[in-house]
């Protein structure tokens, strides 16, 4: 089964830290991404967890063409063509099935499948997957499972994801295949709410000097 997976070599490259977005207004989606985007972060995923969430994709991709703007909890065929169509430039889902690996070789988008164990992540290498998203990476004892998966597995690369914050980001970084860490922290529900976006990107910027 051919796939685009290894097009995340172009889009994570210098990526650090993806932020996973839930944008519940969608008078909210520009600024923050707007945001992030003075704060030197051009990749942002928005999860599909809201109701405004593919209009928010759709906005950011045609206002703002120079970020890329990625759809996450991507969990069926349905949700993965709908992001598709909103604008979204890849998908992420926190697990995978054949469905939504057909859907992705269909509709030739860059797709981040979500792994929880050795066995998926060899499935899925033997497809031609490359990168992989690591979920729920902090419930697992994320970092030890990378290190050890180093090892046997040293050609795939991992976002790990799921309860990340910057306190423990950097013990994800270190790894040699962890390419980037996605995470919530960048965007606080408290600021969102207060429409506090400077501060926003004061914490962006923090990540991008570091």
């Amino acid at each position: 089964m051919p796939n685009n997976n290894h097009n995340f070599k172009q889009i994570l490259q210098d990526v650090k830290v993806m932020p996973v977005l839930v944008i519940e207004q969608l008078e909210d989606a520009l600024p923050i991404a707007k945001a992030l985007m003075a704060g030197g972060i051009y990749v942002i995923e928005i999860t599909l967890r809201t109701k405004v969430a593919l209009k928010a994709i759709e906005k950011i991709s045609q206002e703002m063409p120079d970020i890329i703007v990625g759809a996450g909890s991507v969990n069926n065929a349905k949700l993965f063509e709908d992001a598709k169509n909103a604008g979204a430039k890849f998908m992420v889902s926190p697990g995978f099935t054949k469905k939504l690996l057909n859907t992705a070789d269909r509709l030739d988008t860059p797709y981040l499948p979500g792994v929880a164990t050795v066995s998926e992540a060899m499935q899925l290498q033997d497809l031609g997957y490359k990168y992989l998203k690591l979920f729920p990476a902090e419930a697992m004892n994320g970092a030890a499972l990378l290190k050890s998966i180093y090892g046997p597995l040293p050609d795939l690369r991992f976002c790990p994801t799921g309860g990340i914050e910057k306190q423990t980001m950097q013990k994800y970084l270190d790894i040699p295949n962890v390419v980037c860490v996605g995470g919530s922290w960048l965007t606080p529900k408290e600021l969102v709410n207060n429409k506090n976006f400077e501060q926003i990107t004061k914490l962006t910027k923090k990540i991008s000097r570091n």
